[in-house]
């Protein structure tokens, strides 16, 4: 919370058991002016600040209390704590979203802003209103005003990321790991629908080989730009959308081997000004070779959604994807089945049959599945370079989509907040927390115990296997300084002597287990 420190002028007192009534009939405790010349010396629009709460001078003025003060400020946050948030499962003010509460009791006035973690949130109108409505209810309230906002870019890994994605928030990849099933419809439209839910999105065309995305939408300057001094390129855009294809590259499609395309992917993806992104979408080529790995390795992806269509033999292709991205600890949210059925004389067919996305869903416990028909207007809309989203925004596909979007939003959300408390230290208690995101448990590891579990080459000797770390060169009071997230599958913890540990979240589920921990004792 923004607040201003302004020391209390040596003209003011508190008189807690004086009661002042001011003009406008409303009664007050305590603060009263004790000289008249505050009005000029102070001026009627500085504040002061009581606690964490910014109150305005002309409630001083009035003669509110510190105490009074006080009460208005639980009043307002006990109100909001009223609303939860679906994702987190815990109410907005316990998740941090209240920002620059300000209460004039005078008037009875009540100003704060919400500060959610993504600009696309699905539930900010229902925040607002909510927020509105419990707030007005207090007896006091005359007046409410609730402003709107979203956490500034910044993704889960800032300084391990290439400098180019340090203001990437999510990074989204579509795969199918089969050609032909609109993979690249889907991310396109999922882009375009993320974009107009109010996020800043950027596209990235990962298939050197055949890239879809010049195609598929009309951008003003079709070439992509090098900036000189800096050596970075600059993606072209289309309806405030940010696109990198190798097809804007000036080549059309590429022939060459498997290492150079990898190279060049690296490139583009980690080489261009991306700018702030609440979501970078990036269109996986097909298969589950070199380049996909070379991505997943480049950058830590958030999640992931899968592609298919009816048939048996694309379940058999999607069904190594996922094995993929489970191996590579990135999170699949969400199955698209793509042109699963058309309705013709009041009756819905299913010609190519049905039960591929059910069974990607059933067999690797993935939470969401959407189905899309077959309709002419949506390949139409990907050969015209006009998203299909944008063509039709009240239309069948789009309402798909903005589900899509929905649960894309929302599971970001919580792999966010899993990764970013799955480990922390607790200084109360000397020892570190470890609850493993889409896990129950949480148990407690001695952080003299996870230092000499190091298992990289400065502990151990990669050749021999020789544990070169030995258990008492580590002092058994040792501490760490810092734990960061490192994407869904590990922390890199920093330790005093300046040694960076890489985690993984398997390894530490296998290390020895404090238990019978006393609780410390509050002061």
């Amino acid at each position: 919370m923004h607040l201003l420190h302004s020391p209390i002028p040596p003209n003011l007192s508190f008189q807690p058991s004086k009661i002042f009534q001011h003009k406008n009939g409303l009664v007050f405790n305590g603060l009263i002016q004790q000289n008249r010349q505050i009005k000029s010396t102070w001026g009627l629009h500085n504040q002061v600040n009581f606690g964490s709460i910014t109150v305005k001078a002309s409630s001083v003025e009035a003669g509110v209390s510190a105490s009074s003060i006080k009460t208005a400020e639980s009043d307002v946050l006990k109100a909001l704590s009223q609303i939860i948030d679906p994702d987190f499962g815990t109410d907005i003010v316990s998740c941090g979203f209240v920002k620059d509460l300000q209460i004039d009791e005078t008037v009875g006035e009540v100003s704060f802003r919400l500060e959610l973690t993504t600009p696309a949130c699905p539930v900010k109108d229902m925040f607002e209103q909510r927020a509105n409505e419990v707030v007005l209810a207090l007896p006091w309230v005359v007046k409410v005003k609730v402003t709107m906002s979203a956490q500034p870019s910044k993704p889960i890994l800032g300084a391990d990321l290439p400098k180019c994605l340090q203001r990437v928030s999510n990074i989204v990849a579509v795969s199918s790991c089969k050609g032909g099933v609109g993979k690249s419809t889907v991310a396109v439209n999922l882009a375009y629908t993320l974009a107009g839910m109010g996020a800043r999105v950027g596209i990235f065309d990962a298939d050197v080989y055949g890239p879809s995305l010049p195609t598929m939408v009309s951008p003003e300057n079709r070439l992509l730009e090098m900036i000189a001094e800096t050596k970075t390129i600059l993606p072209t855009e289309y309806l405030g959308v940010k696109l990198i294809s190798f097809g804007f590259a000036g080549q059309g499609r590429a022939i060459m081997r498997g290492p150079m395309v990898s190279g060049v992917i690296n490139q583009l993806l980690t080489t261009t000004e991306w700018g702030e992104l609440d979501y970078l979408v990036i269109d996986m080529p097909p298969g589950t070779g070199d380049i996909q790995l070379t991505l997943c390795q480049v950058v830590p992806l958030t999640a992931a959604v899968i592609v298919t269509t009816p048939q048996k033999l694309a379940f058999i292709d999607v069904a190594k994807g996922v094995r993929m991205f489970s191996k590579l600890k990135v999170p699949c949210v969400a199955v698209v089945e793509n042109m699963c059925h058309f309705d013709a004389d009041g009756k819905r067919f299913y010609p190519f049959g049905r039960g591929s996305g059910s069974q990607v869903v059933e067999q690797f416990g993935i939470p969401h599945l959407f189905e899309l028909p077959i309709k002419p207007a949506l390949s139409a809309s990907g050969d015209s370079g006009q998203p299909e989203v944008v063509a039709d925004p009240l239309g069948e596909v789009a309402k798909t989509f903005q589900d899509l979007g929905v649960c894309v939003v929302q599971q970001c959300a919580k792999i966010r907040q899993q990764v970013s408390t799955a480990v922390r230290y607790d200084k109360a208690m000397k020892a570190i927390r470890v609850k493993v995101p889409d896990s129950d448990e949480e148990f407690l590891l001695h952080p003299a115990t996870v230092r000499r579990n190091d298992r990289s080459a400065q502990s151990v000797d990669e050749w021999t296997g020789e544990q070169m770390l030995q258990y008492t060169d580590i002092s058994e009071d040792i501490e760490p300084e810092e734990i960061r997230p490192m994407g869904n599958y590990a922390v890199e913890i920093t330790w005093p002597d300046g040694f960076n540990q890489i985690a993984p979240y398997d390894q530490l589920q296998t290390m020895e287990r404090l238990v019978d921990i006393p609780q410390p004792i509050p002061a």
